[in-house]
């Protein structure tokens, strides 16, 4: 065993959490390939590596994608919105978009 977290009573192992990542890596790699437009939420209670991934996913998949992030990490994200169709701050921003995008 490489290194134990101890999450209350419970001991997780690093290899459990890789098992956990591999599964969810399944999920989400299944969800981009069969969607027709994801968004992509960065900031404080969302990890920005994951989101990051996602984008690049996205972007080399060619799958339209919407940013969803706060006006205060623009720059660090600057790379991944212009690669994305849309930035949006709010989530009733990216309603709107959907909206507008899904309406014949």
């Amino acid at each position: 065993m490489r290194q134990a977290i101890i999450s209350g009573q419970k001991i997780i192992t690093f290899g459990a959490i890789i098992k956990s990542a591999k599964v969810n890596a399944i999920r989400t790699k299944n969800l981009i390939a069969t969607c027709a437009i994801a968004v992509i939420r960065f900031g404080d209670k969302y990890k920005q590596w994951n989101a990051a991934f996602d984008a690049g996913c996205c972007a080399a998949l060619g799958k339209p994608y919407i940013t969803l992030h706060d006006e205060s990490i623009i720059h660090p994200l600057k790379e991944v919105d212009a690669a994305a169709l849309a930035w949006a701050q709010t989530p009733e921003q990216v309603v709107e978009i959907l909206q507008y995008v899904t309406r014949a």
